[in-house]
């Protein structure tokens, strides 16, 4: 919207946890300049804040307005269909206008930064072109449902459902090249920064790295900020990243795919607490573009609605060339504890190591679970040692000797004596990934070895190092936490072994087995890959449990089944939405009696279809010297959850407590 004559007044969402944009006066050197988009200096208190302009008028919505500084840029930086999107994100997730807005901009423009062009530009590694390969019968079934919505520019929802290794990248990228024949832009999301490298090589490999952008934030903000402006002047037409780049400024949007879309990384965790697949589908509703939700194992919620027609169901039941899914054989490990033994390796396991190394072949070994010992236990009163700033057990790191809390950070030794009767810590209870490690390197001191965790890979370029050397062949096991469990295509892999499948079933989370099968499911999927068959050994206490059996089976459909009787009865996603409030404060009272507030406020605010639980303390009652309480809503969809939540959601603190609400969260209990 531009005003050429008689422009007065400019409408600047700000960074602020508010809903509304603030009146500013447009000096008479700036007079039919101003239009929606650009960013702008403005006064703000007694200091200089960057806005962005959302709206302008001749007519102010206040009295008293004080006066526009300067422009920040000459054009628009950010399009109409982005403004609109920061409008929802916003209005969906109970965050202020601003905030949702300003997410969508790398972190230098948010500072009022403009274009810089870095020293070294990021390029894309150079892995040879590659021609479009020949789809299989349900490939092409797949790619010509997708092709008839984007030759009839319509938005529709695909759920890609495809088992491990049935091809559904090749799928992604026909799909991708249709839409640059059509003259659109794609934005390929992936869950993990560790699986990017793998996904810019496929890309740039069919579609050349002049027309491919990568966006996640492990790379360096001036090389951001460099594909950013790439992106926005259209010379790239392919976005490849993680999460945030959902909000790429790609031009004449057609295409968004999301792999693994049942991955919970596409959760964010700060203000705005977006999930990138909502923000995707309303995106391309917004474009009138395509969705495509690929995953083989999907999630409930996507699953739930492509059952009901909601999202066009296309499956790929059938890996490529026809190759065997890998045999899975359940380990009962309380038979194993039985016998006295407690290594971490079952007979079986290590059996199938020696195999595989003797064969020259790979194995990937998943526990997610990082560190050396989840605990530090003292043998004389039992008492594990605790941080101090939160109410949860340290984790002992062999690497450094040290305890670490794996919530706030915090680094402490281990101690001499207990705290609670002055005996001794002897006794590290638990496995991590750095003890599979050190085990495996006493077992197997010749096998070539490397781990992959948060731990390992905090190095730039550390992700990109580790799996290209496994990629060459240059290590035989490697060791890792989810980062080693999905997307990955390892030919020589023929061995995957669980050390613990029962890690995170106990959680006290109502998706614990939904994670859980997805977990076991994505991994199996990493082996036969390649000429050899694959196997897979699933070390476990709970053999019978139907989250274990299900997966070792590769039947997505009896966990389905069986998981939505569950949630049918609890009235859970995806039968319904929840909203989470967490209330928290440095004093133990002021946070119990806010959270009473809270409750209290939600309770009289009467609506048929939601249901006020709580409150109660968390799980984890403290975290960086903060006690929290927590209020879970429910209803049967977002729209009667937000007007539930309508008397809250402006709320930021209360009676001296921070209130964070969540939409949707992943681990409310």
């Amino acid at each position: 919207m531009k005003l050429t004559t008689q422009q007065r007044y400019a409408d600047v969402v700000l960074d602020l946890p508010v809903n509304t944009a603030f009146s500013y006066r447009i000096p008479d050197a700036l007079q039919g300049q101003v239009v929606v988009g650009q960013r702008v200096w403005v006064p703000l208190r007694n200091r200089r804040a960057v806005g962005c302009v959302v709206n302008v008028t001749r007519q102010s919505r206040v009295g008293e307005t004080k006066l526009l500084h300067a422009l920040i840029d000459q054009a628009p930086i950010l399009p109409e269909d982005l403004l609109r999107l920061a409008r929802w994100v916003a209005a969906t997730y109970c965050a202020g206008w601003g905030e949702a807005l300003f997410a969508m901009l790398p972190r230098p423009l948010r500072r009022g930064r403009t274009d810089v062009t870095p020293r070294t530009p990021w390029r894309p590694p150079a892995v040879t072109a590659t021609q479009a390969r020949t789809l299989t019968d349900q490939q092409e079934a797949a790619a010509r449902r997708i092709r008839e919505a984007m030759d009839a520019r319509r938005h529709e929802v695909f759920l890609l459902h495809g088992v491990t290794g049935s091809g559904k990248t090749e799928v992604y990228l026909h799909a991708i090249s249709r839409a640059l024949q059509c003259g659109q832009g794609s934005i390929v999301l992936v869950p993990e920064i560790a699986l990017t490298p793998q996904a810019v090589e496929r890309f740039t490999a069919r579609f050349g790295p002049d027309h491919v952008a990568v966006l996640h934030s492990a790379m360096r903000e001036s090389h951001r900020l460099h594909e950013w402006h790439r992106i926005a002047r259209g010379q790239a037409r392919v976005v490849i990243g993680a999460r945030s780049a959902i909000f790429a400024p790609v031009r004449q949007l057609g295409l968004i795919v999301l792999d693994e879309e049942h991955e919970t990384t596409y959760k964010q965790d700060d203000v705005p607490r977006y999930h990138a697949r909502s923000v995707a589908i309303e995106r391309g509703r917004l474009a009138s573009g395509i969705v495509i939700l690929g995953s083989a194992t999907p999630s409930m919620e996507s699953y739930y609605r492509a059952r009901r027609g909601v999202y066009t169901w296309l499956q790929l039941t059938e890996r490529i060339d026809r190759q065997a899914m890998p045999t899975v054989q359940i380990v009962d490990m309380r038979r194993q504890a039985g016998r006295g033994s407690r290594r971490i390796f079952s007979h079986q396991l290590e059996t199938a190591l020696a195999k595989t190394l003797m064969d020259r072949q790979q194995a990937i070994l998943f526990l997610n679970r990082r560190g050396f010992a989840t605990c530090v236990q003292c043998t004389g009163c039992g008492a594990v040692a605790r941080c101090s700033s939160c109410h949860a057990m340290l984790t002992f790191h062999q690497a450094s000797r040290q305890l670490l809390c794996h919530h706030c950070h915090a680094r402490e030794p281990v101690p001499d004596l207990c705290p609670a009767c002055q005996g001794q810590y002897v006794r590290f209870r638990g496995v991590g990934t750095q003890r599979v490690e050190n085990e495996l390197a006493r077992t197997f001191p010749t096998a070539r070895i490397a781990r992959m965790d948060t731990d390992a890979m905090r190095p730039r370029g550390s992700h990109e190092a580790a799996l290209a050397s496994f990629q060459r062949g240059e290590t035989d096991v490697l060791i890792g936490t989810q980062m080693v469990a999905k997307g990955h295509d390892f030919p020589q892999v023929t061995l995957i072994g669980v050390i613990n499948a029962d890690t995170a079933l106990n959680l006290p989370d109502f998706r614990a087995a939904e994670r859980t099968f997805g977990l076991l499911t994505q991994v199996s999927g990493r082996a036969g890959r390649g000429g050899a068959p694959g196997r897979v050994i699933v070390q476990t206490s709970l053999p019978d449990h139907y989250v274990i059996v299900a997966a070792s089976r590769h039947d997505y459909e009896a966990f389905y089944h069986q998981e939505l009787k569950h949630r049918r009865a609890l009235q859970l996603p995806p039968v319904a939405s929840l909203a989470q409030i967490t209330v928290r404060s440095l004093h133990e009272p002021k946070a119990k009696a806010a959270a009473h507030t809270v409750a209290g406020r939600l309770q009289q605010a009467k609506h048929p279809k939601a249901t006020v639980i709580g409150p109660a303390p968390s799980p984890v009652y403290r975290v960086r010297r903060y006690y929290r309480w927590q209020i879970v809503v429910s209803a049967r969809s977002v729209r009667a959850l937000l007007a539930r939540l309508e008397p809250i959601r402006s709320l930021r603190r209360l009676a001296g407590a921070q209130l964070m609400i969540d939409i949707d969260p992943w681990a409310p209990w």
